[in-house]
């Protein structure tokens, strides 16, 4: 008897789920309740695996051994809760991977804010130092696919709290936990509690043979650690106070201090400029150092490495005006970091999808920093009421290029306009993505 393994969604994680269940011997089926991508498609007929879209065949899906279910479907959906009720095992991309990983070691990292640059940044290290690895999950193609087709020693992985949801054996041999910040509650029964716990499954399956990297100056994580019996070992980093084992800032020196290895460099060689961003430097800096890698390697990769596509990305200096594109600020804590990092009078471009933002996490930094608001969406309304009366200019466009246009009228010669919109942007544009480079390509055509 083959084991029958359901993909639910056809996305970048259930296609590579597909991929290397079928390379693994399952009998595989891939069904996806809207239409799947061209490409995705080709990849499922050229490896020879059975699937359909716009609809899922009930009886079929309720016959098998198992479902990996795609991050994006939630919980409430009617297919999903029918193979809840069932009682079919539920597993998640990152868990199949795990599966058929064999010796391979794993980096993973979650939080709220700046796992892709951190995810990013050690991958970047660890490529510097010359180790056999990839860069996989949220950020790259999914773990599975990698596993299936290119197999490395090592896996960098940045996982969301949804592929964490449906984990059961996953264990990473060093987790990184960054912060958390409200996000997303609308998959959490608007319980921030269970997106807390969500977030520290990471660590659940790990052994004392692991480690477990995380901010000592974020509260939820303070609050909850204690709660929690631990087996792994412990690599706290701080800019508040020296750590005995883990990293931390002083003055302007980081020190990483893991087993036998000392590592400091000045935090004005690193290539991220802003405070999260050091923590995000530290982070990387410790999982590298905790994976073996010599600190002249280090070094040099946290001095060379550059920051990704739509993320505090600079695009150019037109007439004094520096224009940056932050599309992947997709929530309010993201413009926080965004703005907190500004150090000249800023044009700020705002707007979206709202995902329930509560816009007085920035007012403070909005009213120090921002001269004027440019609006980017379909339904401004709940911007301009947070802020008429802290920003005296709110205009409000609604596509990248009068954005650009009007952002570039306000701005005087050194002044900066900054794409960091804190909503989602599927209002207007297909994805960040789509959303930064209109913005690039109007920036471009000034």
């Amino acid at each position: 008897m083959s084991h029958k393994l359901i993909i639910l969604g056809g996305g970048e994680s259930g296609v590579g789920a597909a991929i290397l269940g079928k390379k693994s011997g399952y009998d595989v089926f891939l069904s996806d309740g809207g239409k799947l991508k061209e490409s995705y498609k080709k990849e499922l007929l050229e490896a020879g695996i059975e699937f359909e879209e716009g609809q899922h065949s009930t009886k079929r899906i309720l016959a098998s051994d198992e479902v990996m279910k795609s991050p994006g479907i939630p919980e409430k959906n009617e297919m999903v809760k029918a193979i809840r009720e069932k009682g079919i095992p539920v597993i998640s991309e990152i868990e199949l991977g795990y599966r058929f990983k064999g010796d391979s070691r794993i980096v993973a990292i979650t939080g709220s804010n700046g796992k892709s640059t951190t995810t990013a940044l050690i991958y970047h290290i660890c490529k510097t130092a010359g180790l056999d690895c990839a860069l996989v999950g949220n950020i790259g193609i999914s773990f599975a696919k990698q596993v299936a087709l290119d197999p490395k020693e090592l896996y960098v992985i940045e996982v969301s709290s949804f592929q964490l949801d449906d984990i059961k054996t996953f264990r990473p041999d060093i987790a990184l936990l960054l912060n958390i910040t409200e996000d997303h509650l609308d998959r959490y029964e608007y319980k921030f509690e269970n997106y807390v716990n969500s977030k520290f499954r990471i660590i659940e399956n790990q052994t004392d043979k692991d480690h477990f990297i995380y901010c000592e100056d974020d509260e939820v994580i303070m609050q909850k650690l204690p709660l929690l019996t631990i087996h792994t070992n412990p690599l706290p980093f701080s800019m508040k106070h020296e750590v005995k084992k883990g990293g931390y800032i002083k003055g302007d020196q980081m020190m990483l201090r893991i087993q036998e290895e000392r590592v400091s460099m000045s935090i004005y060689d690193f290539a991220l400029k802003g405070k999260h961003n050091s923590y995000n430097t530290m982070a990387a800096g410790i999982a590298a150092a905790t994976l073996g890698i010599r600190k002249e390697k280090i070094r040099e990769a946290v001095k060379n490495f550059h920051s990704l596509e739509h993320r505090m990305e600079f695009v150019a200096m037109v007439r004094g005006v520096e224009f940056i594109n932050d599309s992947k600020a997709t929530n309010v804590n993201s413009t926080w970091f965004a703005l907190e990092s500004m150090n000249k009078p800023t044009v700020l471009i705002l707007g979206g999808t709202d995902k329930g933002n509560d816009y007085g996490l920035i007012a403070d930094l909005v009213k120090e920093k921002v001269k004027a608001i440019v609006c980017m969406g379909v339904d401004n309304k709940k911007i301009i009421e947070a802020f008429k009366d802290s920003v005296p200019v709110i205009v409000e466009t609604d596509s990248a290029k009068k954005a650009v246009n009007t952002s570039f009228k306000l701005a005087a010669k050194g002044d900066v306009v900054l794409l960091s919109p804190a909503c989602a942007s599927f209002d207007l544009f297909k994805n960040y993505e789509d959303r930064g480079r209109q913005f690039k390509d109007a920036v471009k055509e000034l």
